[in-house]
C-alpha cells in the first residue's frame, strides 16, 4: 500500500490526535493573523514556552502530592500563559518589551527542562512539551480543544471586524469609539486559551509554528485581512493534518513534521505570489502593446531619423517606426 493508503487505513488509531492537530492549526492560524499584524511574534513564542512550563509544573506538583483536580496539565498551561500575558502587559516606559518577552521565553524553556529532570513518568516526556508529540490525545482532551475551537470561531464571527480595525489602525479605532481595551482583552484571552490548550496536547514548537507560518502565507496571498483570516485558518488546518501524514510516512516527530509542512506552505505562497505578479505584469504588457516603455525624447537632435507617417511624425529605431506620446512609445511597424 502507498503511504497515503496506509495512513487512512490506520486512521482509527490516531483520529483524535490528527483532528486535534487540525483544529489547533485552524484556531492558531486565524489568531496568527492578528499576531503578525500587531507584530506580536515574540509574544506568541513566549506564551508557548510559558505554557510548557505550566504543564511541566503541574506534572511535578502531582508527583509532590498535589490534588489531581488542581494540578492538571491544562490548568497549568493556562496559568503559565496568563502569568506570561500579565507580565508582558505591564506598563513599560523603557521600550524594552521585546527583551522582557525574550526573558519569559528563556525562563519558560529553561524551567521546563529543569523541572523535566524531576519527572520520571514515561508519559510525561519533557521533550514532547518543547518539540511536540501529539501522538496520544485522549477523547476528553479532544473534546476540550473542539469546544475551544468552536467558541473562538464564534468570537471571530462576532468581533473580527473590530479586532482587525484595532490591529490595523488603533488610533482610528479610538476615534470611532470602538472598545479598544475590551477588544485587546478578548484577543489576549483568546491567545492564552488557544496556546495553553494546544501546547498541552501538541507541544510548544508546532504551536508557535501554527501562530506564525500559516498567517505569513495567508497575508502573502489574500486580498484583504478578512480573507487572510479564513485562508490562514485553512492553511493551519492543512499543516496540522498534513503534518500527521508526513510524520506517518517519513517516521518523523509529529511536531517537527507539522512545522515543516507549515514552512512549505509559506514557500509555496511566496512562489505563487511572485509568479502571479509576473503573470499579471506580462498580461498588462500584452494588453498595452509590445512597446510600452518610457518615451525616448525624440526630436531633431535625438539621432533617429524622422519619418512622416499619416498625420504625425515617427522616428526610425532599429528598423521600426516609434511614435512617442503620453509618456510611452507605440510601435507603428516597419517603414
Amino acid at each position: 500500500m502507498t503511504d497515503t493508503t496506509s495512513f487512512w487505513a490506520s486512521w482509527e488509531l490516531f483520529r483524535d490526535a490528527a483532528l486535534a492537530g487540525t483544529l489547533a492549526g485552524a484556531m492558531l492560524g486565524a489568531l496568527g493573523v492578528y499576531v503578525l499584524i500587531r507584530r506580536m511574534v515574540f509574544l506568541s513564542a513566549a506564551l508557548s514556552q510559558a505554557a510548557s512550563l505550566g504543564v511541566a509544573t503541574a506534572f511535578w506538583a502531582q508527583i509532590q502530592g498535589a490534588p489531581p483536580w488542581l494540578a492538571t496539565p491544562t490548568l497549568g498551561a493556562l496559568g503559565g500563559t496568563l502569568l506570561a500575558t500579565g507580565l508582558a502587559g505591564l506598563p513599560d516606559r523603557s521600550g524594552r518589551r521585546d527583551g522582557w518577552l525574550g526573558a519569559i521565553y528563556l525562563v519558560g524553556a529553561a524551567g521546563t527542562l529543569a523541572i523535566g529532570t524531576k519527572i520520571v513518568q514515561e508519559l510525561q516526556d519533557i521533550e514532547s512539551l518543547l518539540f511536540g508529540s501529539g501522538v496520544a490525545v485522549l477523547p476528553d482532551d479532544f473534546q476540550v480543544i473542539a469546544w475551544l475551537a468552536f467558541a473562538l470561531g464564534v468570537v471571530q464571527l462576532w468581533l473580527h471586524r473590530g479586532l482587525l480595525h484595532v490591529s490595523l489602525d488603533r488610533d482610528g479605532a479610538r476615534v470611532q469609539r470602538l472598545p479598544v481595551r475590551f477588544l485587546d482583552f478578548v484577543l489576549v484571552l483568546s491567545l492564552a486559551a488557544a496556546v495553553s490548550v494546544s501546547t498541552r496536547l501538541l507541544g510548544a514548537l508546532p504551536v508557535f509554528a501554527f501562530m506564525v507560518l500559516p498567517a505569513l502565507a495567508a497575508l502573502d496571498l489574500a486580498q484583504n485581512p478578512t480573507q487572510a483570516l479564513v485562508l490562514s485558518a485553512f492553511l493551519g488546518a492543512l499543516a496540522g493534518l498534513g503534518g500527521y501524514w508526513l510524520a506517518f510516512s517519513a517516521s518523523l516527530p509529529v511536531g517537527a513534521a507539522q512545522t515543516l509542512v507549515a514552512a512549505l506552505l509559506v514557500l509555496l505562497a511566496r512562489v505563487g505570489r511572485v509568479a502571479g505578479e509576473r503573470a499579471f505584469a506580462w498580461h498588462q504588457h500584452r494588453a498595452r502593446g509590445p512597446l510600452q516603455h518610457p518615451a525616448h525624447d525624440h526630436g531633431p537632435e535625438c539621432g533617429h531619423d524622422a519619418v512622416a507617417h499619416g498625420d504625425h511624425v515617427d522616428y526610425l529605431v532599429d528598423g521600426k517606426l516609434h511614435h512617442p506620446h503620453d509618456g510611452h512609445c507605440d510601435d507603428h511597424g516597419h517603414p
